[in-house]
């Protein structure tokens, strides 16, 4: 998390929004071995949790029920060139938009591993143009043998810290120039979160 609380946002529905959109972060952990890190689709209950899947040969899978855990969530991101300020005469930077959440990790159960994976599934199919496609086309055995590879987590989150580096202290003409450059740059979506979220 960037120290400058410039960039911090107190409002959680931001933040959840962002889970939403992305709906893919990282889970670290202290084990046994040292520190490790895991990618995985996540989903916010809404009430102040996420839940996420990770492998049974996972890494941090063994150790993760009753442990406490970070995730991160991950939104846009670019370089920001000292081409697009007043004065020249300075450094470049990075803009972005982060979430770190803190919290104690419990197992779920088959049926709430279930339910995750149909409400994943149903939110990302839905995002989809063309019929989507449902579990209810997996075989049985094919739907079993996904149960019996993968470990369902629940976490609930104890502490919200997102970063959201927006140049927020460059006056409005820089912000636009920037947002504009990064737009050029191939980097719409950021630029559109200057333009809309950083006054």
């Amino acid at each position: 998390m960037h120290p400058d609380p410039l960039y911090r946002t107190k409002t959680n529905a931001l933040c959840e929004s962002l889970i939403d959109e992305i709906g893919f972060g990282m889970v670290f952990a202290q084990t046994p071995d040292g520190p490790r890190v895991a990618h995985t689709p996540l989903l916010s209950t809404g009430d102040g949790a996420v839940q996420f899947h990770l492998s049974r040969g996972n890494a941090l899978t063994r150790h993760l029920d009753g442990a406490t855990a970070l995730v991160v969530v991950n939104g846009p991101d670019a370089y920001v060139s000292p081409r697009w300020y007043d004065n020249r005469d300075t450094v470049p930077t990075w803009d972005y938009i982060t979430v770190e959440l803190e919290g104690r990790v419990r197992r779920m159960a088959d049926e709430g591993l279930e339910a995750f994976l149909q409400a994943a599934i149903a939110k990302h199919e839905g995002r989809l143009e063309g019929a989507p496609w449902r579990a209810e086309e997996s075989s049985e055995k094919v739907w079993s043998g996904l149960f019996r590879g993968i470990t369902g987590f629940e976490m609930e989150v104890q502490a919200w810290r997102p970063t959201f580096k927006l140049s927020q202290n460059k006056p409005p003409a820089e912000r636009a120039r920037i947002a504009a450059g990064l737009e050029q740059a191939g980097h719409a979506a950021l630029a559109h979160l200057i333009r809309n979220l950083s006054e």
